[in-house]
This record gives C-alpha cells, sequence and structure tokens, in this order.
C-alpha cells in the first residue's frame, strides 16, 4: 500500500515524509482493518514529525484524524461496512488508577494513534474496534475528519474552561481547532470573542459569526467567564488571563508553550482566576462532540491534498496559510 513514512525527525521544510510502498497491515483479535477515505493534518502531526514530540516507533506513518471504511472486523462490536472515525487516543490500559476514576485521558500506559503506532497517512490503516467512532452520515470524509482531533480536544478545552451555555467565551488563535470550538459555544448560545492575530484569521472569524474580533494581544470589551487559548505562547495565555472577570477559567490548549512570563498574581489571577492544562481526550469526549456536531450541522472549512502531498501539508500548517484544516485523501 501507499504511505508517508517518517524515517527520522526534520523540519518540514526538508520534506522529512517519503512516499513509498509498504506492506498493508493485518489486525489483530478486537481491531479492525480501515480502507483510509481521509486524514486530518494536525499540529501534533507536526510536532512528531518535527521532533518536538520524541520519536516512539520509527520508521513510523502519522495521522490520527482518520475516516474510514472497515473492510475487516476482528471484533464483535463494529461491522465490515461501517465508516468510523478514529483519534489521537488509540488505546489504553485500562486498569491504571486514572482509567478507573474514568480519566482515561491520563492513562500511565496509552497508544497514541500515528504516534506510538501507525496512523492514517497511508491507503489502511489498523485500529482498535472500541477506539472507532460512528460518524454521522450528513458529514463527508472532508468535513468529519478535522473533527477528530481538532474539534474533541477543541470540545475538551472548553469543558475543562467550566464552559456553561450563554456564557462570554473568549478564543486567543484562530485556526483549525478554535473554528469547530467557535461553532459548539454558538450551539450553546454563548458570546464568543476572538483575539488572533493576522487580518485572514481575523476576518475567518467574523465569516463564522463571531461577537467580537480583535488582535492577538487585544482585551475584549467585556470580562469573560472563561477562555482557551489554541496559541503556544506564554504571551497569548497571559492575554486571556487579563480578559477573564473574577472566578474565570483559561484552559490552555497546547502541547507545548515557548514559555510563560513573569506575571503580576494580584492583578492576573487573584480573585479565584484559574489556569488549566488540556491533556488528549476521552472516548466519551468523543461521543459527546460528534452527537453536538450532528445536531448542530456542523460544517469544518477543510483544504484537500492528495497523500503525495503530505510533506506540503504539514508545511501549510506550520506556516498557518489555512482557513480552518488540511486533510489528506489517499
Amino acid at each position: 500500500m501507499k504511505a508517508a513514512v517518517l524515517e527520522r525527525a526534520a523540519p518540514v521544510a526538508q520534506r522529512p515524509l517519503t512516499i513509498c510502498e509498504i506492506e498493508k497491515p493485518i489486525p489483530a483479535d478486537g481491531e479492525v482493518l480501515l480502507r483510509v477515505r481521509a486524514c486530518g493534518v494536525c499540529r501534533t502531526d507536526l510536532h512528531i514529525v518535527e521532533g518536538e514530540l520524541p520519536l516512539q516507533q520509527q520508521p513510523l506513518v502519522p495521522g490520527h484524524q482518520i475516516v474510514g471504511d472497515v473492510i475487516e472486523s476482528r471484533a464483535r462490536n463494529v461491522a465490515v461496512g461501517s465508516r468510523v472515525g478514529v483519534s489521537w487516543m488509540g488505546g489504553t490500559d485500562g486498569t491504571c488508577p486514572y482509567c478507573r476514576e474514568s480519566r482515561e485521558n491520563l492513562c500511565d500506559a496509552p497508544v497514541f494513534t500515528g504516534y506510538s503506532r501507525n496512523g492514517g497517512y497511508a491507503e489502511f490503516a489498523t485500529e482498535r474496534a472500541d477506539f472507532t467512532y460512528p460518524l454521522p452520515q450528513a458529514l463527508d470524509d472532508l468535513q468529519a475528519a478535522p473533527l477528530l482531533c481538532a474539534g474533541i480536544i477543541g470540545f475538551r478545552s472548553l469543558r475543562r474552561a467550566g464552559v456553561q451555555p450563554g456564557q462570554s467565551v473568549g478564543l486567543f488563535g484562530f485556526g483549525a481547532s478554535a473554528h469547530l470550538a467557535l461553532q459548539v459555544l454558538q450551539h450553546w448560545n454563548c458570546k464568543v470573542y476572538v483575539a488572533t492575530r493576522g487580518a485572514k484569521h481575523q476576518q475567518f472569524a467574523r465569516e463564522l459569526g463571531a461577537d467580537w474580533v480583535g488582535a492577538e494581544n487585544d482585551t475584549p470589551p467585556v470580562g469573560l467567564h472563561a477562555a482557551v487559548t489554541f496559541a503556544p505562547s506564554g504571551d497569548v495565555v497571559l492575554a486571556a488571563l487579563r480578559s477573564l472577570r473574577k472566578g474565570g477559567i483559561v484552559a490552555i490548549n497546547a502541547i507545548h508553550l515557548d514559555c510563560m512570563p513573569p506575571f503580576d498574581y494580584d492583578r492576573l489571577l487573584w480573585g479565584e482566576r484559574e489556569l488549566r492544562s488540556v491533556a488528549n481526550m476521552t472516548r466519551q469526549d468523543a461521543r459527546d462532540f460528534l452527537a453536538i456536531a450532528a445536531e448542530s450541522s456542523m460544517r469544518p472549512r477543510a483544504t484537500k491534498f492528495s497523500l503525495d502531498a503530505a510533506n506540503e501539508a504539514l508545511l501549510a500548517v506550520k506556516q498557518d496559510t489555512l482557513d480552518g484544516a488540511a486533510v489528506l485523501i489517499p
């Protein structure tokens, strides 16, 4: 089968993915074999390819926002012919303290799709059946793929920020994940305030109906109940904190931050304001988010790339040139 394979980490400008033929995978007990219909390109893929996340497997097929048809099943609960989605969490041990506390996103022995096992930058992929999700028929492959990580992790970020329907919520940074979080907030009748760099991203937020749009470090005109930061910048975290009313929460939706600058505790954090990190997602997050996506007729914006153009898709993500998500179509 054709796949985009990472032999060693390198800057995406060096085209580190090799498009080549590899053996078609064989599903083990409890797994399914998918014919990949689409695979979203995520910023986490970029961290893996460029070595910011140390490789757990070499060579590696990246990709963890997979839409595929089940063509072989070695599990009772997923039938051949089903169209399913796969996300970043590709398995947990089910026995560690976190799994037993229904916090499987913090599992001590997780499996990550496209990181600790091969992912979806390929024509076929195998996955644990109990970590696949039926997809709404109303969503085509191009629309469904970005939901499976950018959408789910954005949704979890809103949960971590304690968002309630009708509140005023800030989104700091506006790309693949934030533009889906905005649509969830609109479904919840929230007021949405977007602060982001670049006229193109600001216009994108306006087109989607944000109640206010400003530059990266602008302060919204009202105190926010909650905020989510999507840019990997400590300065953006401080901008979000400055925008909170007392008792508000900032959720940081980023694996890495460039740095966390010194800040004035009395002015920015005192008053029972909170900072929370966001780590992975649970299967329940995925089910709940996909249900909202179906109810709200969510329509992600996505740009299509061929599998042969996987390096170019990653470069577009790195350079932040796209409105919405990049999606590979094998």
